[in-house]
């Protein structure tokens, strides 16, 4: 099986699609009060098996469309086939109708070569819905080319067309049900004289009222050599319409009519045919056999569609995620989600388990609160914690109706729709180192920092920016330091966090302060007069900070007059000598010698002038 695109160019572009031997699967599931109904016509004058005066095909056809009174349209389709690779653009009552997809099968013709058959389909709903119960009169598909650009349609007498509207419709008086419509074109035929089709997808809990319906084209009523329909291994049948030996014969079961040319839409009560619990429904077509001659004849039947209605009352979880949020520098996560009970017979119950996984490691369970009713909702939130042995990039998958290990405990209409996934990237936060700052002592490993200069080494695009002195703090925006600008360390050295608002989360920075000693400011006078002015011989950047420090004064003499450290400073008298210890120096020029016993600063000499 394969796919390709074909485009049409009409007077505009028109695109459809065409897929070969499209499988039967399932194309649409309705679940609730629901039933459906058929109807179309053919555009062939007569049983083309019968009549070979004619290769072509008429240029509309009517039908009726009566659907019961007190019921709601909920989808139609319409379906329309015939002999070649298709017209993607059609009528119905006048209005353009274009195809959403085309079918294409193939019969290889022993005298005519390939021959390929098509159907197209389109959703047809609002149209069905504006006019109700009508005449409707399907028009403009052409092949007339295909059938005069090859004669083996009308030589092998394979030249048809038809069309068929199904519509699913809501009555409150009719049972749950499931309607499940599955679709493709597959066919049999003298080449392929049996095809098995599996139709999955299908909860039986009651067969009481069980039906099945079919579309097919292209069958005849006089070829009927090794025609059969059988259901679960039954051969089914509706006599005298649908005799069990020629199921495709041109009949409509819905008008109970014979001269449905080339084509078949037909139904079929079941209930006999399954059972209780079934969840897949078996289907062979069989056809082929030697006629009176012993020569091989064979219908060529193409299934077009298969529709089955079953009575079935359960629930049919789903779940969807609305949203995750995400922590900056943290692997926890907070789910917000949605558990649906739509498309169902019966409520959900409370209790119903959910499972959540992060890279299909389960890492989180939860449950439902109450029961949700046919087509209710619930809502829920969650926190996980995403494992550290998991990447950065992990899938979140959330399942309804599971225990944790795959298993359910609910049994569902859909066993397949229960799972929710969603791609995210966790908020990791690199920590960006920048250069230290470094600032001049100012007593005890003291000083002050301007922490803003380090914006200047950085974009911050415009976004606010805070400082902190642990990331703890930076993380929670807890304890930020309130005036940057003018900042005095209180350990040395000291780690300041940066914060930069970068949505959805932020940029995180850290650097260091370092408090050295610079170099000290050396007087070259005071005056000891105790007018509380430049008293005392005071070198700025010394005292508290090159706190090892040894100060000697000398007279003019080279006499030591005053020794000095951090706890001493020199305050105009000498402590060394007989004569003046305590007394306040003449006037005069003394000479120092400054021990600041800092490996970076050799010892400093000089005079200072003591004025009295």
């Amino acid at each position: 099986m394969f796919r390709f695109f074909k485009h049409v160019f009409l007077f505009n572009l028109l695109a459809s699609s065409f897929a070969f031997s499209q499988e039967i699967t399932l194309f649409q599931q309705f679940n609730g009060r629901y039933d459906y109904l058929a109807f179309g016509n053919t555009l062939n004058r007569f049983e083309n098996n019968i009549e070979r005066d004619f290769c072509d095909i008429l240029s509309e056809s009517q039908a009726e469309l009566l659907i019961p009174a007190n019921t709601q349209i909920i989808a139609a389709y319409l379906y329309w086939a015939g002999s070649g690779e298709g017209d993607p653009e059609v009528s119905l009552n006048n209005q353009t109708i274009i195809a959403d997809e085309t079918y294409l099968i193939e019969f290889d013709d022993p005298n005519y070569g390939v021959l390929p058959y098509f159907s197209s389909y389109t959703d047809i709903t609002n149209l069905i819905t504006t006019i109700g119960n009508a005449t409707y009169t399907f028009s403009n598909l052409d092949i007339s080319e295909t059938l005069e650009n090859n004669v083996g349609y009308c030589a092998n007498r394979t030249n048809f067309a038809g069309w068929c509207v199904y519509v699913i419709y809501e009555d409150i008086n009719l049972p749950l049900n499931q309607v499940n419509l599955f679709q493709g074109l597959d066919i049999i035929n003298r080449n392929v004289r049996e095809k098995t089709i599996i139709l999955d997808n299908v909860n039986v809990l009651d067969n009481e009222g069980a039906k099945i319906g079919f579309l097919a084209w292209e069958g005849d009523s006089l070829l009927n050599y090794g025609e059969s329909l059988l259901i679960n291994n039954n051969i089914i049948s509706n006599p005298p319409l649908n005799p069990a030996n020629n199921a495709f014969n041109g009949t409509n079961t819905f008008t109970n009519s014979s001269d449905f040319y080339n084509g078949d839409i037909d139904a079929y009560d079941i209930q006999n045919n399954i059972t209780i619990g079934d969840t897949s429904v078996e289907i062979k077509l069989t056809t082929g056999d030697l006629d009176i001659n012993g020569n091989l004849q064979a219908d060529l039947i193409i299934i077009n569609n298969i529709i089955t209605v079953l009575n079935s009352q359960l629930p049919d979880a789903t779940v969807q995620i609305n949203a995750i949020d995400l922590e900056c520098s943290n692997r926890q996560i907070i789910i917000d989600y949605t558990v649906f009970n739509n498309n169902s017979t019966e409520f959900l119950p409370g209790n119903t388990p959910i499972a959540f996984y992060a890279d299909n490691v389960l890492v989180g369970t939860s449950q439902t609160t109450n029961q949700i009713d046919i087509g209710g909702f619930e809502i829920g939130q969650t926190t996980l914690t995403i494992p550290d042995d998991l990447p950065n990039e992990i899938s979140i998958t959330v399942v309804v109706d599971d225990i944790g290990d795959g298993t359910g405990i609910v049994t569902e209409l859909n066993e397949l729709n229960n799972l929710a996934s969603q791609d995210i990237q966790l908020l990791e936060i690199e920590i960006i180192p920048l250069l230290p700052l470094t600032s001049c002592d100012e007593g005890f490993n003291k000083a002050y920092f301007d922490l803003t200069i380090q914006l200047d080494a950085i974009n911050t695009n415009g976004e606010p920016t805070t400082f902190y002195l642990t990331l703890e703090d930076l993380q929670n925006d807890s304890n930020e330091i309130l005036n940057p600008s003018y900042f005095q360390n209180t350990t040395e050295p000291q780690s300041i966090y940066l914060k930069v608002e970068n949505h959805p989360c932020y940029d995180t920075y850290y650097f260091n302060l370092f408090v050295e000693n610079c170099p000290p400011q050396i007087p070259q006078v005071f005056t000891p007069n105790n007018d509380g002015y430049n008293d005392w011989f005071n070198i700025q950047g010394l005292y508290d900070i090159f706190e090892n420090h040894q100060l000697l004064i000398y007279n003019r003499y080279g006499t030591l007059i005053f020794e000095g450290n951090n706890d001493t400073p020199w305050m105009g008298k000498a402590n060394k000598g007989l004569n003046n210890t305590g007394k306040i120096l003449p006037t005069g020029t003394y000479f120092f010698v400054l021990y600041l016993n800092d490996n970076n600063y050799k010892t400093q000499t000089g005079w200072v002038y003591l004025n009295r």
